[in-house]
């Protein structure tokens, strides 16, 4: 199993930075990233945060992609109704031959009113207009109606639906799954076998939701404090714009004891880098799961806290986790 790191690029109000030095210090960890020997890294895609969470994942993949030569660099995810097929098919060819053919395209439907909003878009019909996205992508490229093309000649497409049903619909699609929850790759499986794909081919891979310190008890209040700021955060920009009240404060200690589940804001794998290995691979299970990662850096923590868990990820959980193999799925890229 491959291990990666995630980054949002958050600069909450309270403890603002220097944006220009909070991207900075950000590409520098990727670099630092590869050096320690991880295998990818991550960016996603958010519109309208008050912590100005990245808003445009390719403009910054691209810059990873200048300044790193091995990791592959994906996006987890870009928000597919919000943009048009071309927009998505040019951006995409340009960080592939940045990179040199390293771009895992992550694509998902999105849920925030507000970004639907601003980009005039129909919330309504996210989950066709994405899969929409994900065949016009395909004929786009196929075709050559765009130029330049990518560098892979089929440039990995990551779906990410996160239950069952979304499972499936990767798989009628016949993409790669972008959750690393074990229990729904037998809908994905079957929604490739309906789809008249090999079920041998299904490839998922996904975010993981934690933390890894080589003291627990000492960090945690710390640690839990940022925890409990991102949650809090995803909880209230998620209502914006429906109506529903604002969501009570998170207890990051009751977030911490719960069993991991699909819903990325339930649960919080936390411990050590055995304790958070031996989670991963029960989260895991026996599903083709080639890749994890993990957030670099929570709630916009400063740079010393972010650097400790980027070496700690690359250097202590990584190679635990490279011992577990995924039944099933195939390492190409």
């Amino acid at each position: 199993m491959q291990v990666g790191l995630y980054f949002d690029l958050r600069n909450p109000p309270e403890r603002r930075q220097d944006p220009t030095r909070l991207y900075g210090f950000t590409l520098e960890m990727c670099q630092e990233a590869e050096r320690l020997g991880a295998d990818s890294i991550w960016v996603t895609e958010h519109h309208l945060f008050d912590d100005d969470y990245l808003p445009q994942p390719l403009t910054f993949a691209a810059a990873i992609a200048a300044r790193t030569s091995r990791v592959r660099i994906g996006t987890g995810i870009m928000i597919a109704p919000l943009h048009a097929a071309v927009e998505i098919a040019e951006q995409a060819a340009v960080v592939d031959i940045i990179s040199g053919g390293r771009l895992d395209l992550g694509l998902g439907a999105g849920y925030r009113i507000p970004e639907f909003e601003l980009f005039g878009a129909d919330p309504a019909k996210r989950y066709g207009a994405t899969d929409r996205r994900v065949r016009e992508l395909r004929q786009i490229w196929a075709e050559g109606r765009v130029t330049p093309r990518p560098v892979q000649e089929r440039l990995p497409i990551w779906l990410g639906y996160l239950g069952p049903q979304g499972a499936r619909r990767a798989g009628l699609l016949g993409e790669n799954l972008l959750s690393a929850f074990g229990p729904i790759a037998e809908p994905y499986r079957k929604g490739l076998a309906e789809a008249g794909h090999a079920p041998e081919t299904a490839r998922m891979a996904g975010g993981i939701q934690g933390w890894v310190s080589d003291d627990p008890e000492r960090d945690w209040p710390v640690i839990g404090g940022y925890l409990a700021y991102q949650l809090d955060s995803y909880r209230r920009h998620m209502v914006e714009g429906t109506g529903a009240p604002m969501p009570r404060p998170v207890d990051p200690d009751r977030v911490r004891a719960r069993e991991a589940s699909k819903n990325p804001i339930d649960y919080f794998h936390y411990g050590t880098p055995e304790e958070v290995a031996s989670g991963i691979r029960a989260f895991v299970g026996d599903a083709p799961v080639d890749t994890v990662y993990l957030w670099a850096s929570l709630g916009g923590m400063p740079a010393d806290l972010v650097a400790r868990h980027v070496d700690i990820v690359c250097t202590r959980l990584a190679p635990l986790l490279r011992e577990t193999s995924a039944p099933a799925a195939s390492s190409a890229r």
